[in-house]
C-alpha cells in the first residue's frame, strides 16, 4: 500500500511527515537592515553563532545585523600581476636581455638588420 502512495507523487517536493510530537529546537530571531531600508527577520538556534551580514530577501544585497557589531575587514593582499610574478623570477637585466635576443631574432625573420 505504502509503495503505491509513493509511485505517483513527487519525492522530494512533498514532505509526509508532520509537526506532530516534535520539539523545535530553542530560537531566537534577529533583525537585519539592508542598505535600501528593507528590514527583516532570520529565525536562528539560540546556540547558533549569528552572522553579522545577511543577503536581503527582498533585492539580494547585503544587509547588516542591527545592533550587532561591524564585521571585521579582512586584510586582503593587493592582486599579483602577471609582471609582478615576472619581476619575482628574474632581473631586469636578464629581461632586457631576453628582449633584445627576441627583438633580433623577429628582425631575422623579417629581412631587417640587427643593431
Amino acid at each position: 500500500m505504502g509503495e503505491r502512495m509513493l509511485r505517483g507523487s513527487r519525492l522530494g517536493a512533498i514532505s509526509y511527515e508532520s509537526d506532530r510530537n516534535t520539539e523545535l529546537a530553542p530560537r531566537q530571531t534577529r533583525e537585519y537592515l539592508c542598505a535600501r531600508g528593507h528590514q527583516f527577520e532570520v529565525p536562528f538556534a539560540v546556540d547558533a553563532e549569528v552572522p553579522p551580514t545577511w543577503e536581503c530577501k527582498f533585492d539580494g544585497t547585503v544587509a547588516r545585523l542591527v545592533d550587532g557589531s561591524e564585521p571585521e575587514s579582512k586584510k586582503a593582499k593587493p592582486p599579483r600581476t602577471h609582471w609582478d610574478m615576472l619581476l619575482e623570477r628574474r632581473s631586469m637585466s636578464e629581461l632586457e636581455d631576453i628582449l633584445n635576443e627576441r627583438l633580433d631574432e623577429v628582425r631575422a625573420r623579417r629581412g631587417g638588420r640587427s643593431v
